[in-house]
């Protein structure tokens, strides 16, 4: 057996065809009806940012089971839902939570990124992101867009 090797002047194939990656308006698909107020794609980098700092600072709560418990102890911060979970009714209790506790929450397009966002390979599909002075000015940024956006119906 020998190995065929690839023609340097043949057909290249595009960089994001290979990686998977997929662009916000591909994620936007498959958006919950329940997924609103939605982050922009800038707001989204923002916030993915954010998580990532405060997975360093161990200043995230991850997981349905998690949040929901600390949100009813009282803690405070940003809920970060992701749009294209299913079925709806995993959580679909915590928006309520949050407007009930005068809690800021958003949705983005994608679970799988939520979970890389905060540093693991497995999917969530909502982080609580706690305030912490390491990363204040970037929290305060996404906490004052996230307060912007037009409450849902």
């Amino acid at each position: 057996m020998t190995k065929i090797k690839a023609d340097p002047d043949g057909p290249e194939v595009p960089a994001e065809a290979c990686c998977g990656e997929r662009t916000y308006h591909e994620l936007l698909v498959n958006l919950n009806p329940i997924a609103q107020p939605l982050a922009s794609r800038r707001l989204t980098r923002k916030l993915y940012k954010c998580i990532k700092k405060a997975v360093k600072q161990k200043q995230i709560r991850r997981g349905v089971k998690e949040v929901q418990k600390f949100v009813n102890k009282g803690e405070k911060g940003i809920m970060v839902l992701a749009g294209d979970t299913l079925p709806i009714e995993v959580y679909c209790h915590l928006p309520v939570m949050c407007e009930d506790r005068n809690l800021p929450y958003v949705y983005i397009p994608s679970k799988t990124d939520l979970g890389a966002a905060a540093g693991s390979k497995r999917p969530t599909c909502v982080i609580m992101v706690k305030p912490h002075e390491e990363y204040q000015e970037a929290y305060d940024e996404c906490l004052e867009e996230v307060r912007a956006l037009p409450p849902p119906l």
